[in-house]
């Protein structure tokens, strides 16, 4: 018996632990929902789509079940006109989408901590990605804010050629066996 004891104290703070997930599930939230006060895509997200949104979820992995579960809770919300939201954390930045109670539709996204936060209406209908998740861009097309990013101020160096310096010390020089241009 004394031996079981510490067993069992073992087996149950890891089956606890084991049931508490690092994602949110999909919740119904209501008015006054707890915010988290550091996270600007969430404050944005339930002022678009308003206090009485369904969350779908917070993601920060892509395991597939968990995203196809997001995906259904977003197309029934949608489908309902039924006010929704649901982010994405990826590497680097967070995508969102919203509905409001009138069906209309936004997608918000932000760069890593919330920096550069961009909202907007959706462009086209929702549909699951192939990544499953949703999004309201057409396939081939990009969102908002994209490639007009922290990027988009840097200079372009100029190319080479006679009398320009190469980083690697020639100037206007290939290595050998490069083809000349």
């Amino acid at each position: 018996m004394r031996k079981a004891l510490p067993v069992l104290l073992i087996a149950a703070c890891c089956l606890t632990g084991c049931s508490q997930s690092k994602l949110s599930a999909p919740s119904a939230s209501g008015p006054g929902a707890a915010v988290s006060s550091d996270d600007p895509v969430q404050k944005k997200l339930q002022e678009l789509a308003g206090a009485t949104a369904k969350s779908c979820g917070l993601f920060k992995s892509q395991v597939r079940a968990e995203l196809d579960a997001a995906s259904q809770c977003v197309m029934d919300a949608s489908k309902a006109r039924a006010p929704f939201y649901v982010e994405y954390e990826l590497p680097g930045m967070t995508i969102a989408l919203a509905g409001n109670a009138q069906g209309k539709l936004y997608s918000v996204q932000s760069q890593a901590g919330g920096a550069g936060l961009v909202a907007g209406d959706c462009p086209a209908e929702l549909r699951v990605a192939p990544s499953g998740r949703v999004t309201c861009y057409a396939p081939g097309t990009f969102p908002m804010g994209a490639g007009s990013g922290s990027h988009s101020s840097m200079p372009i160096p100029p190319m080479m050629g006679k009398g320009t310096a190469s980083p690697h010390g020639a100037t206007g020089a290939l290595p050998p066996g490069h083809p000349k241009p």
